[in-house]
């Protein structure tokens, strides 16, 4: 086989793996999460209880887990508490709790029990960018993942989130909740 012939057949699949790669790297604002919104100040739409339904879609489009989460917030003038109780479909429960403190105008760092390190945040205008890192337990083995959230006040009580889950720099799904203030 001539050489520009085999240079042409392995050019598709390395350009598409190359994009695959790309694409996991940058991070865009989901379409509906572009618009006017509601100006997001964390801690006064967290105050109270508040719940979401949600979903992980892996990499391929598969539907995963699904899950109510109920949360019960309090803003102490400095920290914002979540305590956020996880029912999944199939009946398994989990419970975080999230202690996000107010480091500036527009940022946070949160810290819960399962998650490594420091969460980090910044809202501009509606949206708050959060990410943060997770040890999870697969069962026989603990995967860390990279969870890059992006959460959109949609209106007075209506929060959106989608969450690109990483391994390293490559997407292997995505959590999508939608929280409604109570």
């Amino acid at each position: 086989m001539p050489l520009s012939r085999l240079c042409r057949l392995l050019a598709l699949p390395v350009l598409g793996l190359l994009t695959l790669v790309l694409a996991s790297c940058g991070r865009a604002l989901p379409p509906v999460f572009r618009g006017p919104g509601v100006p997001l100040v964390l801690e006064d739409y967290f105050t109270g209880k508040t719940r979401a339904d949600g979903v992980f879609i892996d990499f391929f489009g598969n539907v995963g887990d699904s899950f109510v989460v109920d949360v019960e917030g309090t803003w102490d003038g400095r920290v914002l508490t979540l305590d956020e109780d996880f029912t999944y479909a199939d009946g398994r429960k989990q419970r975080r709790v999230w202690r996000i403190t107010k480091t500036g105008p527009s940022t946070y760092v949160g810290r819960a029990d399962d998650v490594i390190g420091e969460a980090l945040g910044r809202v501009d205008g509606s949206t708050l960018t959060w990410t943060y890192d997770v040890d999870l337990d697969l069962g026989n083995r603990t995967q860390r993942v990279t969870f890059d959230d992006v959460l959109f006040l949609r209106d007075e009580r209506t929060l959106l989130n989608q969450a690109d889950v990483k391994v390293g720099p490559i997407a292997i799904g995505m959590v999508t909740i939608n929280f409604t203030k109570l």
